[in-house]
């Protein structure tokens, strides 16, 4: 092989794939996904006969009161909302956690809830950045269109230099013509980068639904939980738990803010960030 030629490395879509993921998107054609969550939503649909566990507040009295037994509304859910998910290709992202670079982990979780996301006919899109904007794909609109997000996620590169969070958030919601969900991966290890980021974010949440999504840093964790046996243990003890304060803080004030937080172990993040899309999509708060 010529040592100049360009080798592309795909990212990792086997959870795409996984039988439990096929098994529930086969059974969800015949729920949320396809069609519609009974009782939930914001578009109205039909009626149909109250059942126990319905919730009461979809009673409709007047078409109750007609047939002489109860029947509530029912509402599907939004479809052909807009979903972006951002990439922070910056220093931090570079780093690894059990082996594998944030990024690559960041971009397989991403995968797994585009997938699903296209299957529930809404449209999706991938933004990646460091300090400047790198990759920004149109929307794709039907799952069989995935791998033009397979391919596109495979351009991502790691950069050694600190993300430009103001102008890749301000490039990104000037391209966005409407309301969307922005499921923005990134990390932060420093106050001043964290700042920079809550500022910029914030302005992002006054038009649309944001997603910050993070895996726990396990090795801070663990540095803080071990037995302070001497000095050396007990000066790396105080250090990480002021870095895990600052941490939780950073959280709490995107929290504030209105963000949703998604933070997990990389091992789950994946699963909490599928839950997460589904939860809004339920609520009905994109469109």
């Amino acid at each position: 092989m010529d040592s100049d030629a360009l080798v592309r490395v795909r990212p990792n879509i086997a959870p795409v794939r996984s039988p439990a993921l096929q098994i529930f998107l086969r059974d969800a054609q015949f729920g949320m996904i396809a069609r519609r969550i009974r009782g939930e939503g914001t578009d109205f649909e039909a009626l149909a006969e109250y059942e126990p566990g319905m919730d009461r507040r979809r009673i409709d009295w007047k078409s109750s009161a007609r047939h002489a037994r109860l029947f509530a509304k029912e509402y599907e859910v939004e479809r052909n909302n807009q979903i972006v998910f951002a990439f922070d290709c910056g220093q931090t992202m570079c780093e690894p956690v059990a082996g594998l670079p944030r990024i690559d982990r960041a971009v397989t979780a991403a995968l797994t809830t585009a997938y699903v996301a296209l299957k529930a006919q809404d449209r999706v899109a991938l933004y990646g950045f460091a300090a400047r904007p790198q990759v920004l794909t149109p929307f794709v609109t039907h799952s069989r269109d995935f791998v033009r997000l397979q391919h596109a996620a495979a351009t991502l590169d790691y950069h050694a230099e600190e993300p430009n969070f103001t102008l890749a958030l301000s490039q990104l919601s000037a391209r966005l013509q409407r309301r969307s969900l922005i499921v923005l991966f990134s990390d932060f290890t420093d106050p001043t980068s964290a700042e920079l980021m809550i500022e910029n974010v914030g302005r992002l949440v006054e038009r649309h639904i944001v997603m910050f999504v993070v895996m726990a840093d396990a090795e801070l964790a663990e540095i803080v939980a071990a037995p302070a046996l001497d000095m050396q243990a007990v000066a790396m003890a105080v250090t990480a738990t002021a870095l895990a304060r600052q941490r939780a803080l950073v959280l709490q004030r995107l929290r504030h803010l209105g963000v949703r937080v998604v933070e997990a172990p990389h091992d789950r993040i994946g699963v909490r960030l599928l839950d997460a899309y589904l939860a809004v999509k339920r609520q009905g708060s994109i469109g």
